[in-house]
């Protein structure tokens, strides 16, 4: 067994050098020192010296292990029997781990710290011709390098993202919403119009715009040519269009939105909707290589209410219709287009290809439907009014007519009919003449139905008696003319109520002029009756065309106009308010405004009654009970001229007239307007009506004979349908004439 060996021993020292490598030559240059385990200034060498430490050797090397180079060298020098013993350090300490410790540079190599460290020395050429080692450049400038470029490139970033983010954030955000999110209106459900028992007149049903977007059809988003001809080959027959111009339309590839076709039914929407998806299926199934795009991908539809009237023309000049843009453009339509239009709502959604998302979010403000307008009309009644005043119209070839019915104790409009009248839900195929409501827009001349109001004036300012004694010549002039009556007669010896009776002009004329001591006053007093009565001002009722007819003060009266206005010509006024003359006498002298709206009812579905009617009083009841005795007289009595419009158990007050007509073309009088008013029961007044036919040119014109008819059929109706019954009373027989010499 070995003895261990004593590691000082310079035997045993020479042979683990031996182990590690042959020894460093002599020549090879000053030993390396190895760079201390922590750079600490003034030990092991400088960074500035290239890594290298006092002897030359490089920064790494261990310690006494010479480089190859150097190696080679050695052992060239060296003889091959002979070993050189390498120098020791007189001293050299070892470390914790037993390699040698660092040596500290002695003073005088040691350099001060402020001063700069001269470069080391290049190491010396190999003799033999051998390539020197490669000495790497510092990497820390090409690492700064790309660190500026980094963060050249992050700012420029950062600077886009404040700009988009930030700066023009909503404008990118609007430009993306148009793309992406699609604005459909809701259109409020428009309010029904009903008649007073809740029969509809005017209501709406769901009808659809057809729209498309042609940008979605433009070719290179759908990858063909000619897609807006083939879609509008497809929709052509389906909306009843013509091909061309949706063509046209569908080719504005620039534009988001058109109008294809306007209220559509719902039937035509579903034909259209199949259509595309049968479309769709067979894009699908189309194979990559022969791709079949579907052309109707861009087409859509607005939902909205499309207005119908189910009983077409009846009540059509009050109704009034609707413009190809959904608003109201005449009769009631116009007049409470707001009321019955209600509020449109609004919807966001997202698409994509032309396709609603379902999973993106929605902002939808719901529509507030319109009001419900209940009429004061009865429906019954207004067909029986014009189905009557349609046949005289045609009968007699006349230009138009009309007929008012009206409650005599509430003054509401149970009828108002026109002639001729137009379907409102095609107002394209009707006379431009008949859209409106001739009982309300037209003036005329009233005739002898005024003869009514300058009675009312003389006996209720005392100047007469129904038995008041009037000789009426058959001729009077008076002014600048001779007045006559529609026939001639001898001199007649007739009774104020006789006047009435057999609607004398003459009469009449010498009858007002016991109003006042002079004819001047006496034409301020028949003015502030006339006015009492309504003419000359709006019936209340707000109608759009209405006219309030033309009644001009007394101080401009003419010569013959004061003659004239007490028998109704030089004053004009409308159908309305000529039947409420009537219902003004037959409702005790108290005159109630004509009224069309019952009540209404809102969206929360409560019922608001109409505002109250004005009331005026014009004649005291006992001057309105003794003038609608009177008005039997022209009715029952055989010298009156009413007598066509007699019913039977019916005790029946009216009054013709016959006036010659201003042709509104020319400004001139041109043929005649036939006229008759009245109301029943005469003793206890429920219903008035009032007839009125413009230009009869067949047969006769006479208002007796014309309108006498038509009163008589729409009272009884009337009466029947209102189950009014008669009286039972009889009619008191007031003297028409009397004998001279009484």
């Amino acid at each position: 067994m070995s003895e261990p060996r004593d590691p000082r021993d310079p035997e045993n020292r020479r042979e683990q050098r031996a182990r590690r490598g042959p020894a460093r030559p002599a020549d090879a240059g000053p030993r390396r020192v190895p760079r201390p385990a922590q750079g600490a200034s003034g030990r092991g060498g400088s960074r500035r010296s290239g890594g290298r430490s006092a002897d030359g050797r490089a920064a790494g090397e261990e310690r006494g292990v010479p480089r190859p180079a150097e190696r080679r060298q050695a052992a060239a020098k060296r003889p091959s029997d002979a070993r050189r013993e390498p120098q020791r350090a007189p001293s050299a300490a070892r470390s914790a781990n037993g390699r040698p410790a660092p040596q500290k540079r002695p003073a005088a190599q040691q350099r001060p710290a402020a001063k700069k460290r001269p470069a080391a020395p290049r190491p010396p050429r190999p003799r033999n011709g051998a390539p020197a080692a490669i000495r790497l450049g510092s990497p820390r400038p090409r690492l700064r390098l790309v660190a500026v470029a980094l963060t050249l490139v992050m700012l420029v970033f950062a600077v886009r993202l404040f700009q988009v983010q930030a700066v023009n954030a909503d404008t990118y955000a609007a430009k993306a919403n148009v793309n992406r999110y699609v604005p459909v209106t809701l259109a409020a459900e428009r309010g029904a119009i009903t008649d007073r028992d809740g029969v509809d007149l005017a209501t709406s049903v769901d009808a659809y715009d057809i729209t498309a977007d042609p940008s979605l059809l433009a070719p290179d988003k759908i990858k063909i040519d000619d897609a807006p001809q083939k879609a509008a080959a497809l929709l052509a027959p389906i909306l009843g269009e013509p091909q061309k111009e949706l063509a046209e339309k569908l080719s504005k590839s620039r534009s988001r939105y058109v109008l294809l076709a306007h209220r559509r039914s719902p039937q035509v929407w579903k034909q259209i909707k199949d259509l595309r998806n049968a479309l769709d299926v067979k894009a699908q199934a189309a194979p990559k290589s022969r791709p079949r795009p579907n052309v109707l991908l861009g087409i859509f539809a607005d939902e909205h209410s499309k207005r119908v009237y189910p009983n077409k023309e009846l009540a059509s000049g009050v109704l009034g219709f609707m413009n190809s843009d959904g608003k109201g453009a005449g009769g009631l339509e116009a007049m409470l287009d707001k009321k019955l239009a209600g509020k449109d709502g609004k919807l966001v959604y997202a698409q994509s290809g032309g396709r609603r998302v379902p999973t993106a979010d929605t902002q939808e403000h719901p529509a507030v439907p319109g009001t419900d307008v209940e009429l004061t009309l009865n429906r019954d009644i207004q067909w029986a009014a014009q189905q009557a005043i349609t046949e005289q119209v045609e009968k007699s070839k006349a230009d138009r007519g009309y007929v008012v019915v009206q409650d005599t104790k509430t003054g509401e409009l149970l009828a108002l009919a026109n002639a001729p009248a137009f379907d409102p839900n095609d107002i394209s195929r009707s006379d431009a003449d008949a859209l409106g409501n001739a009982a309300l827009s037209d003036a005329f001349e009233p005739g002898s139905t005024s003869k009514l109001m300058s009675l009312a004036a003389v006996l209720e300012e005392g100047a007469a008696t129904p038995s008041t004694h009037v000789t009426v010549p058959n001729r009077l002039h008076r002014g600048d003319r001779l007045f006559a009556d529609d026939i001639d007669h001898p001199t007649w010896h007739l009774t104020l109520n006789g006047v009435l009776a057999k609607s004398s002009n003459i009469g009449t004329i010498l009858s007002v002029e016991q109003l006042g001591k002079t004819q001047r006053e006496a034409n301020q007093v028949l003015h502030s009756y006339l006015r009492k009565f309504g003419i000359g001002q709006p019936t209340g009722l707000g109608f759009p065309g209405e006219t309030a007819g033309i009644l001009a003060k007394p101080q401009d009266w003419s010569t013959s106009q004061q003659y004239t206005i007490p028998f109704g010509q030089g004053l004009s006024l409308n159908a309305v308010q000529a039947a409420s003359v009537y219902s003004t006498i037959a409702n005790g002298g108290e005159r109630i405004a004509p009224s069309l709206v019952r009540g209404t009812k809102g969206p929360d579905g409560r019922y608001a009654a109409g505002p109250k009617p004005k009331k005026t009083r014009v004649v005291s009841p006992k001057t309105a009970k003794t003038l609608a005795r009177m008005l039997e007289s022209v009715v029952d009595d055989q010298e009156g001229t009413g007598t066509a419009a007699k019913i039977p158990g019916y005790r029946v007050g009216g009054k013709t007239g016959t006036s010659n007509r201003v042709d509104p073309k020319t400004g001139r009088y041109h043929g005649y307007t036939a006229s008759f008013a009245g109301f029943a029961p005469a003793d206890k007044p429920r219903i008035t009506v009032y007839c009125a036919v413009q230009n009869p040119t067949k047969g006769s014109y006479f208002g007796g004979q014309v309108c006498g008819p038509i009163y008589k059929q729409v009272m009884q109706f009337a009466l029947k349908t209102l189950q009014v019954p008669p009286t039972g009373a009889e009619a008191p027989r007031l003297p028409v004439a009397f004998k001279p010499g009484e």
